[in-house]
């Protein structure tokens, strides 16, 4: 095998593993849901659907699903949007459950090379157990790996989640920062730290009032660090504040914090993102992001945009500029330019389709790729 051909097939690798993994959609901004809870378990979004959550793709989202009743209710009876189309009925009680596959397809190309590879980025099982404001989460499933699969679970926690005051949770989780886009390479997830394996161990505490929510995270560090012993585990901390401006509108800003590793140095991040929704069909998100490395001769700014259009119930248009620039010359200026669709045409039948162009402007290599996916909820 070539030098540019290892390149290639090691690119790709690293392009699947980021790219799979849960799903949170900010794009709903549009339907009037500012906070991750309104759909999702976890309180930083992603993973396992609510009830609510389910109710909703079934009768909101999806192009074929049944529309609201004219009384409001969610329709509680179990149905096409529940377990396993409902087929254990109203049997599991407060235990919420998710199987996530995503079959999908990657095209690459690189240095006048190009690959494609069908491959399967998900096979993960989702559960939860909530008693009053007691709340138990966990995630199993195939994680990539150069060599092929193993099993393994990437969430797991436990904590006390009201609807309005102090709560917390303990465990394995993605830490609250920014705006988080489903789509692991975004810029703002990927050079920050916060991509499909990066989740912490830690303890978060969280305050909701109004519209206003505040979660504060602190623990050891990396997850994966911690258990390999890769030298790369270092205290980290994380702070976001989200203040909803309107039904439509929301702002968030955040902070990070690693101190210094046996392997990597002291570094940190600080950033703002606005959403915002001048109607039911269109959504704009826009995160600015700065990052200091120790040893570092300036610092690095991320900047990202979503902006996503309804053209009909269930099929989205988006596109989505990206920037890293700054941080001398041991950083790389990368821009990156995304086109996509989003179809919802059953209730947790997706098909998504993304073209992505990358380009790095310090070693002048453009990078393209396509990826079609398609995504059951099951």
């Amino acid at each position: 095998m070539t030098g540019v051909s290892v390149r290639v097939w090691l690119a790709v690798w690293v392009v699947g593993a980021l790219a799979s993994g849960a799903s949170a959609e900010p794009r709903f901004l549009s339907k009037q849901y500012t906070r991750c809870t309104t759909c999702h378990v976890s309180p930083t979004g992603g993973g396992l659907l609510s009830a609510y959550g389910r109710s909703l793709s079934h009768h909101e989202l999806s192009t074929t699903g049944a529309p609201m009743p004219s009384h409001g209710d969610m329709d509680p009876k179990p149905g096409e949007e529940s377990f396993l189309w409902g087929a254990l009925g109203e049997s599991l009680g407060p235990v919420q459950l998710g199987v996530e596959l995503r079959p999908s397809f990657l095209h690459y190309s690189f240095l006048g090379t190009s690959v494609d590879r069908n491959l399967l980025m998900n096979a993960d099982v989702h559960a939860s157990f909530r008693a009053k404001d007691w709340l138990f989460y966990g995630q199993v499933g195939r994680e990539l790996e150069q060599d092929g699969f193993t099993l393994d679970s990437s969430e797991y926690w436990a904590g006390y989640q009201p609807a309005e005051g102090l709560g917390f949770r303990a465990g394995r989780y993605l830490p609250a920062y920014g705006v988080r886009f489903a789509d692991h390479t975004s810029y703002n997830r990927s050079y920050l730290g916060l991509a499909q394996y990066d989740q912490i161990y830690g303890l978060e505490l969280s305050h909701t009032r109004g519209r206003y929510l505040t979660q504060v995270s602190v623990g050891p560090g990396r997850a994966e660090s911690v258990i390999d012993d890769d030298g790369r585990s270092a205290f980290t901390a994380t702070g976001r504040v989200q203040i909803d401006l309107g039904s439509r509108t929301s702002l968030a800003a955040s902070g990070l914090y690693r101190a210094e590793s046996d392997l990597e140095p002291r570094l940190g991040s600080a950033g703002v993102a606005l959403g915002y929704a001048p109607t039911s069909r269109l959504t704009t998100w826009t995160q600015v992001d700065g990052q200091f490395r120790e040893g570092a001769t300036a610092t690095s700014y991320v900047v990202v945009n979503e902006t996503s259009l309804e053209v009909y119930r269930g099929i989205w248009l988006t596109v989505t500029p990206q920037a890293r620039v700054g941080g001398g010359a041991a950083v790389p200026d990368l821009l990156r330019f995304g086109v996509g669709t989003v179809l919802l045409p059953r209730t947790h039948f997706n098909v998504n389709l993304n073209y992505y162009r990358d380009r790095n402007r310090t070693s002048d290599i453009t990078t393209q790729i396509f990826l079609a996916q398609l995504h059951l909820y099951l």
